[in-house]
């Protein structure tokens, strides 16, 4: 039998083992700060730059309109200056929302160019608007029984105070108008056709919906198409153009 070792040999074989395991863990920890030193961690990827701002695009130009029915002063109810170089052509519905929003900017437009463009208003009332049909044929008695400024006026009213077939005789009544003139002239549906040929006209011109605005040049018969509520600077862009060197 081997003799078993003594307290003492066992206290230095211990103390054998201790250092051998201190020396392994003293040489993981200098081999790990090795290798970070010599392959560092990859550096953090660069911050994505905001993108450059571009140039603002120029707005695409207002559509051509075609076939435009001609514009007659005995027919037509013109606002501003007849013979401006200009006109606005708004085929409009008086019961149409976006309508009265562009009524303004049409106002807007007549007094930014002093003469230089006026306004004409064509019937284009919307079957689904139960009040637009009859407002349009009350305005056409009221361009009968006091003219065109009085045409005008009711139109304001309507705009301003709302399309409501039951209040068009107190609109009338408003204006100076008889009663009984007014409410015979819009029970005769004389001028049922009329509007229905202001329809015809602007959807053969290219409109397709309420406020459709043809800007037309009467001198070189120039049309462009501006559909919708557009705001005053989307006309001028167009009124400008085709003024040339006669802006304001």
């Amino acid at each position: 039998m081997k003799a078993i070792p003594s307290g003492n040999a066992w206290f230095g074989v211990s103390l054998a083992l201790l250092g051998v395991i201190a020396g392994y863990g003293i040489a993981l920890g200098v081999h790990g700060i090795s290798r970070t030193a010599v392959n560092p961690p990859p550096p953090q990827a660069a911050r994505q730059q905001p993108p450059v701002p571009s140039a603002p695009s120029q707005p695409a130009p207002a559509p051509e309109a075609t076939n435009v029915p001609p514009i007659d002063p005995e027919r037509d109810h013109i606002r501003g200056e007849p013979d401006a170089m200009i006109t606005v052509i708004e085929y409009s519905d008086f019961e149409c929302p976006f309508c009265k929003r562009h009524h303004p900017t049409m106002k807007q437009i007549l007094d930014a160019y002093d003469g230089k463009v006026s306004w004409i208003y064509r019937h284009y009332p919307l079957p689904f608007h139960a009040n637009a049909q009859p407002s349009a044929i009350a305005s056409e008695c009221a361009n009968e029984l006091g003219g065109n400024d009085t045409f005008w006026r009711f139109a304001d009213i309507i705009f301003e105070k709302g399309a409501d077939a039951g209040r068009l005789a107190a609109y009338a009544g408003e204006i100076g108008l008889d009663a009984g003139d007014f409410q015979a002239c819009v029970e005769s549906g004389k001028y049922t056709q009329h509007i229905s040929d202001d329809m015809a006209g602007g959807s053969e011109a290219g409109v397709s919906g309420t406020p459709g605005n043809i800007v037309y040049n009467l001198m070189t018969k120039e049309a462009r198409l501006v559909s919708g509520a557009q705001p005053f600077e989307a006309f001028k862009n167009v009124i400008d153009e085709m003024l040339g060197d006669h802006t304001m």
